[in-house]
């Protein structure tokens, strides 16, 4: 009897197919924007499940949450977010290089993940700061390269995150282990010290509103995670 594919199987070489394409699309702007995509891959599962926990582990009060992706890419943790959506959620997915931003567009009516709630999500090609502060978000989720930005920069962004969360609202945002270290040793010491500096004003926020941070060794490179937390009455 000739073996028939199973659903599952299909799903699996569709998920394949789509992480080949991503992974060629990032490798290709990571080499002439590195400073803006500051990776050299795109989140793996086990980042972009661990990112979206939040997500995933909330309560049914019926009421939809409001979601903002910034720094989105090729769209692997957009995907983790988007399987987790229900009716009444909304998701802004946010990211500034332009040909992610017509490929996030592409794959909401593609891929079979982000079709499913095409109409729930919004694509927007921006700064994250750009968007304004006459929106509210319940839950934040940063892939931006914050080892890559200014002190200054670093600062701006998370009192913009900070405006548009909402009270109670958690802030997930991740990094690469030991690129300090890395730095240390291969970088001018200007850049080091640019790092450095932007690891001050994380660690700042971190200590004011930080509710727990974990590894995520899988990933390539391997990741570290921070949530937070916006306090319902500061």
């Amino acid at each position: 009897m000739a073996a028939t594919e199973t659903p599952s199987t299909s799903s699996d070489f569709l998920d394949t197919e789509y992480r080949l394409r991503d992974v060629g699309l990032f490798l290709r702007q990571a080499f002439h924007t590195f400073r803006a995509t500051g990776a050299v891959a795109p989140s793996g599962p086990a980042l972009s499940n661990a990112l979206t926990r939040f997500l995933a582990e909330r309560e049914d009060t019926g009421t939809g949450l409001s979601i903002l992706e910034a720094g989105a890419g090729t769209g692997p943790v957009s995907r983790a977010i988007a399987a987790q959506m229900r009716e009444g959620d909304t998701a802004d997915l946010v990211e500034s290089n332009a040909e992610f931003a017509d490929y996030l567009r592409d794959l909401t009516t593609t891929d079979p993940a982000l079709s499913r709630v095409a109409d729930q999500l919004t694509v927007h090609q921006a700064l994250v700061t750009d968007l304004g502060t006459d929106r509210r978000y319940d839950l934040i989720i940063s892939g931006l390269p914050f080892a890559n930005f200014t002190a200054e920069e670093v600062r701006e962004i998370f009192e913009y995150y900070f405006t548009v969360l909402r009270p109670g609202g958690r802030l997930s945002f991740f990094g690469y282990l030991y690129t300090k270290q890395v730095k240390a040793v291969v970088a001018p010491r200007d850049a080091f010290l640019q790092q450095a500096r932007s690891s001050w004003v994380v660690e700042e926020w971190v200590n004011r509103y930080g509710i727990g941070s974990e590894r995520v060794l899988p990933n390539i490179p391997p990741a570290w995670i921070h949530h937070l937390r916006k306090p319902i009455e500061e």
